[in-house]
Protein backbone atom coordinates (compact mmCIF):
# COMPACT_ATOMS: atom_id res chain seq x y z
CA UNK A 1 0.00 0.00 0.00
CA UNK A 2 1.07 3.20 -0.80
CA UNK A 3 1.93 6.02 1.73
CA UNK A 4 1.34 9.94 1.78
CA UNK A 5 5.27 10.34 2.26
CA UNK A 6 6.60 7.65 -0.70
CA UNK A 7 6.53 10.44 -3.59
CA UNK A 8 8.73 12.76 -1.41
CA UNK A 9 11.38 9.93 -0.63
CA UNK A 10 11.43 8.61 -3.66
CA UNK A 11 12.42 12.51 -5.02
CA UNK A 12 15.03 12.31 -2.14
CA UNK A 13 16.50 9.22 -3.59
CA UNK A 14 17.70 11.34 -6.68
CA UNK A 15 19.58 14.17 -5.18
CA UNK A 16 23.06 12.49 -4.97
CA UNK A 17 23.83 9.73 -7.25
CA UNK A 18 25.61 7.76 -4.64
CA UNK A 19 23.54 5.65 -2.05
CA UNK A 20 26.53 5.96 0.12
CA UNK A 21 28.71 8.44 0.06
CA UNK A 22 30.05 8.81 3.81
CA UNK A 23 30.83 12.57 4.82
CA UNK A 24 29.23 14.69 7.61
CA UNK A 25 29.57 18.26 5.18
CA UNK A 26 26.29 17.51 3.56
CA UNK A 27 24.39 17.05 6.52
CA UNK A 28 25.92 20.07 8.49
CA UNK A 29 25.22 22.12 6.14
CA UNK A 30 21.48 21.00 6.30
CA UNK A 31 21.19 20.72 9.88
CA UNK A 32 22.36 24.20 10.16
CA UNK A 33 19.77 25.41 7.74
CA UNK A 34 17.14 23.59 9.64
CA UNK A 35 18.43 25.54 13.08
CA UNK A 36 20.68 22.96 14.39
CA UNK A 37 18.05 20.76 15.73
CA UNK A 38 20.86 18.50 16.34
CA UNK A 39 22.03 20.39 19.25
CA UNK A 40 18.64 20.57 21.14
CA UNK A 41 17.92 17.01 21.37
CA UNK A 42 17.43 15.34 24.67
CA UNK A 43 20.28 12.79 25.72
CA UNK A 44 21.29 10.68 23.47
CA UNK A 45 22.48 6.70 23.17
CA UNK A 46 24.97 6.62 20.13
CA UNK A 47 25.04 3.12 19.09
CA UNK A 48 27.32 1.75 16.35
CA UNK A 49 29.05 -1.70 15.62
CA UNK A 50 28.47 -4.15 13.44
CA UNK A 51 26.04 -6.93 14.83
CA UNK A 52 23.23 -6.28 17.19
CA UNK A 53 22.42 -2.58 17.06
CA UNK A 54 19.08 -3.06 16.62
CA UNK A 55 18.58 -5.91 19.41
CA UNK A 56 20.20 -3.54 21.55
CA UNK A 57 18.34 -0.15 21.15
CA UNK A 58 15.43 -2.51 21.33
CA UNK A 59 16.08 -3.99 24.44
CA UNK A 60 17.72 -0.60 25.81
CA UNK A 61 14.02 0.83 24.46
CA UNK A 62 11.85 -1.73 26.32
CA UNK A 63 13.49 -1.61 29.76
CA UNK A 64 13.09 2.69 29.61
CA UNK A 65 10.00 2.39 28.64
CA UNK A 66 8.85 0.09 30.96
CA UNK A 67 10.35 2.12 33.52
CA UNK A 68 7.77 5.48 31.97
CA UNK A 69 10.64 6.96 30.22
CA UNK A 70 10.15 8.61 26.77
CA UNK A 71 12.12 7.75 24.33
CA UNK A 72 12.78 8.86 20.68
CA UNK A 73 14.36 6.15 18.33
CA UNK A 74 15.52 6.17 15.45
CA UNK A 75 16.88 3.14 13.57
CA UNK A 76 17.57 1.93 9.74
CA UNK A 77 16.57 0.17 8.04
CA UNK A 78 12.82 0.04 7.67
CA UNK A 79 11.08 -3.57 7.09
CA UNK A 80 7.71 -2.29 5.65
CA UNK A 81 6.78 1.62 6.30
CA UNK A 82 9.86 4.22 6.38
CA UNK A 83 8.06 5.49 9.60
CA UNK A 84 9.54 2.43 11.36
CA UNK A 85 12.74 4.37 11.20
CA UNK A 86 11.60 7.66 13.32
CA UNK A 87 9.64 6.28 16.92
CA UNK A 88 8.27 9.98 19.01
CA UNK A 89 8.08 9.19 22.47
CA UNK A 90 7.08 5.40 21.75
CA UNK A 91 5.01 6.20 18.56
CA UNK A 92 5.64 5.38 15.18
CA UNK A 93 5.58 8.56 13.74
CA UNK A 94 2.46 10.13 12.11
CA UNK A 95 2.00 9.83 8.01
CA UNK A 96 1.49 13.66 8.33
CA UNK A 97 4.26 14.44 10.86
CA UNK A 98 6.60 12.60 8.28
CA UNK A 99 5.48 14.23 5.17
CA UNK A 100 5.82 17.87 6.67
CA UNK A 101 9.24 17.40 7.87
CA UNK A 102 10.56 15.56 4.53
CA UNK A 103 9.18 18.65 2.80
CA UNK A 104 10.97 20.79 5.04
CA UNK A 105 14.00 19.13 4.85
CA UNK A 106 13.69 19.06 0.95
CA UNK A 107 12.28 22.97 0.57
CA UNK A 108 15.27 23.42 2.45
CA UNK A 109 18.17 21.47 0.77
CA UNK A 110 17.10 22.97 -2.17
CA UNK A 111 18.23 20.64 -4.41
CA UNK A 112 22.20 20.26 -2.95
CA UNK A 113 23.66 16.99 -3.35
CA UNK A 114 22.59 15.10 -0.58
CA UNK A 115 22.33 10.99 0.34
CA UNK A 116 18.73 9.46 1.26
CA UNK A 117 20.14 8.56 4.54
CA UNK A 118 21.49 12.19 5.29
CA UNK A 119 18.67 14.41 4.57
CA UNK A 120 16.05 11.47 6.28
CA UNK A 121 18.31 11.29 9.06
CA UNK A 122 17.89 15.30 9.37
CA UNK A 123 14.31 14.89 9.35
CA UNK A 124 14.35 12.42 12.63
CA UNK A 125 16.67 14.83 14.31
CA UNK A 126 14.00 17.49 13.60
CA UNK A 127 11.48 15.69 15.13
CA UNK A 128 13.68 14.96 18.07
CA UNK A 129 14.15 18.45 18.53
CA UNK A 130 10.16 19.38 18.53
CA UNK A 131 8.80 16.98 20.53
CA UNK A 132 9.79 16.32 24.02
CA UNK A 133 11.32 12.99 25.54
CA UNK A 134 13.79 12.00 27.98
CA UNK A 135 16.16 9.85 25.86
CA UNK A 136 17.37 9.46 22.19
CA UNK A 137 18.51 5.77 21.05
CA UNK A 138 20.01 6.96 17.88
CA UNK A 139 21.44 4.11 15.77
CA UNK A 140 24.69 4.81 12.96
CA UNK A 141 23.51 3.91 9.47
CA UNK A 142 27.15 2.44 8.47
CA UNK A 143 30.21 3.12 10.42
CA UNK A 144 30.58 5.53 12.45
CA UNK A 145 32.77 8.88 11.86
CA UNK A 146 31.54 10.11 9.04
CA UNK A 147 28.15 8.50 9.49
CA UNK A 148 25.40 11.54 9.34
CA UNK A 149 24.11 10.21 13.15
CA UNK A 150 27.35 11.48 14.20
CA UNK A 151 26.58 15.59 13.34
CA UNK A 152 25.76 14.89 17.19
CA UNK A 153 28.51 16.77 19.32
CA UNK A 154 27.62 15.39 22.29
CA UNK A 155 25.66 12.13 23.87
CA UNK A 156 24.90 10.83 27.15
CA UNK A 157 26.47 7.39 26.45
CA UNK A 158 27.68 5.82 23.35
CA UNK A 159 27.74 1.75 22.72
CA UNK A 160 30.12 -0.07 20.86
CA UNK A 161 28.00 -3.21 19.56
CA UNK A 162 30.56 -6.36 18.20
CA UNK A 163 32.33 -5.42 15.52
CA UNK A 164 33.39 -7.47 12.26
CA UNK A 165 34.23 -7.03 8.45
CA UNK A 166 31.71 -5.10 6.71
CA UNK A 167 31.49 -2.63 3.75
CA UNK A 168 34.91 -2.94 3.48
CA UNK A 169 34.56 -0.54 0.40
CA UNK A 170 33.46 2.13 2.55
CA UNK A 171 35.39 1.22 6.20
CA UNK A 172 38.52 -0.41 5.39
CA UNK A 173 39.56 -3.94 4.67
CA UNK A 174 41.03 -4.79 8.34
CA UNK A 175 38.93 -4.96 11.43
CA UNK A 176 41.38 -2.64 12.71
CA UNK A 177 40.09 -0.13 10.01
CA UNK A 178 36.79 -0.97 10.45
CA UNK A 179 36.57 -0.69 14.48
CA UNK A 180 38.62 3.03 13.86
CA UNK A 181 35.74 4.23 12.30
CA UNK A 182 32.87 2.88 14.54
CA UNK A 183 35.17 4.29 17.74
CA UNK A 184 34.66 7.54 16.24
CA UNK A 185 31.55 8.15 17.76
CA UNK A 186 33.15 7.76 21.04
CA UNK A 187 33.12 11.44 23.11
CA UNK A 188 35.52 12.68 25.78
CA UNK A 189 34.22 12.46 28.74
CA UNK A 190 31.52 10.25 27.70
CA UNK A 191 31.27 6.63 28.91
CA UNK A 192 31.19 3.96 26.56
CA UNK A 193 29.69 0.38 26.58
CA UNK A 194 31.40 -1.98 24.53
CA UNK A 195 30.70 -5.41 23.94
CA UNK A 196 32.97 -8.02 23.81
CA UNK A 197 35.35 -7.84 20.84
CA UNK A 198 38.53 -9.46 19.18
CA UNK A 199 41.91 -8.16 20.12
CA UNK A 200 42.42 -6.53 16.85
CA UNK A 201 38.97 -4.57 17.41
CA UNK A 202 38.68 -4.02 20.98
CA UNK A 203 42.80 -2.83 21.15
CA UNK A 204 41.69 -0.02 18.77
CA UNK A 205 38.43 0.99 20.47
CA UNK A 206 40.11 0.91 23.78
CA UNK A 207 43.17 3.01 22.42
CA UNK A 208 40.73 5.51 20.86
CA UNK A 209 38.93 6.04 24.15
CA UNK A 210 42.41 6.41 26.38
CA UNK A 211 43.26 8.96 23.66
CA UNK A 212 40.21 11.48 24.29
CA UNK A 213 39.28 10.47 27.98
CA UNK A 214 36.27 8.30 27.43
CA UNK A 215 35.52 6.12 30.20
CA UNK A 216 34.96 2.31 28.97
CA UNK A 217 32.73 -0.51 30.38
CA UNK A 218 33.53 -3.60 28.35
CA UNK A 219 31.64 -7.07 28.34
CA UNK A 220 33.56 -9.74 30.05
CA UNK A 221 36.51 -7.49 31.19
CA UNK A 222 36.93 -7.14 35.59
Amino acid sequence: MDQPCDPVLERLTQLHPKLIDLSLDRVQRLLGKLGAPHLALPPVVHVAGTNGKGSVIAMMRAALEAANYKVHVHTSPHLVRFNERIRLAGELIEDEALLALLEECEAENANDPITFFEITTCAAMLAFSRNPADIVLLETGLGGRLDATNAIRDAALTVITPVSLDHQQFLGSTLAAIATEKAGILKSGVTCVMAEQSPEAGNVIMDRAAEIGAPMVIENMD
